[in-house]
């Protein structure tokens, strides 16, 4: 019966008294808000009718970075000209944060195009993240 209790707290998510009140010092840029996808800021973009949007971002040092996104949704990223590449990793955002989902990817200087499909909401936020 103990056992029992135990497994059902260890599964009840965790109770947030507030959020993104403290994001890691790579995500610390979630709160701002600001014009273009870049490090540093976020970037709230408006969906079209079929739940799809997108932007560009310019990567100017090779590195990995991931694409942070507030709303459930599908992230793409390709080279101005070209298919989408294939990510190296994603996960969830922080506990008690409002990123739903971060994709990372390895990326070379230059322009790329970013998508987000599927998404349900009429607007999303996203933000550059380098590691």
């Amino acid at each position: 019966m103990l056992l029992t209790a135990l497994a059902l707290t260890l599964a009840v998510p965790q109770q947030c008294r507030s959020y993104d009140t403290r994001l890691p010092r790579t995500l610390a840029g979630w709160t701002r808000a600001g014009r273009g996808l870049d490090t540093g800021h976020s970037v709230t973009l408006n969906a079209g009718r079929d739940g799809t949007l997108a932007t560009t971002v310019r990567i100017r040092k090779a590195g990995t970075f991931g694409i942070a996104l507030s709303e459930p949704g599908w992230i793409d990223v390709a080279p101005a000209r070209g298919k989408p590449l294939e990510s190296v990793a994603h996960g969830h955002g922080p506990d008690c944060s409002t990123i739903r989902k971060i994709v990372r990817y390895r990326l070379r200087p230059g322009t790329y195009r970013v998508t987000v499909n599927k998404l349900k909401a009429t607007r999303a936020r996203l933000m550059l993240v380098r590691y």
